[in-house]
């Protein structure tokens, strides 16, 4: 399998998508699906049952899954920002 161009740790945005924009950390990378799963992005409401580690059960927010494809390093995208802006800038 192709190495990624992320890794659990970095800091990246999100390109595309309903989460377009936020920035995060990464969790988790799930190597067989494609995905990432971003630290305070893409939240889903998950319910669970009464347990040890949940004594009253109930509702609980996680961080769901983005593809890879859809997120990239930090560092990029704000020299990506600044060339556009310099660009802009001149015109």
């Amino acid at each position: 399998m192709k190495p990624f161009h992320v890794k659990r740790g970095d800091e990246v945005v999100v390109i595309s998508g309903a989460e377009k924009g936020k920035r995060g950390k990464i969790i988790q990378v799930l190597r067989k699906k494609q995905r990432v799963v971003i630290e305070g992005v893409n939240l889903r409401k998950k319910h669970v049952r009464k347990s040890q580690q949940y004594p009253e059960g109930g509702i609980i927010e996680r961080e769901g899954s983005i593809h890879i494809s859809n997120v990239m390093l930090a560092s990029k995208y704000d020299e990506r920002m600044a060339r556009r802006q310099a660009a802009a800038s001149r015109s």
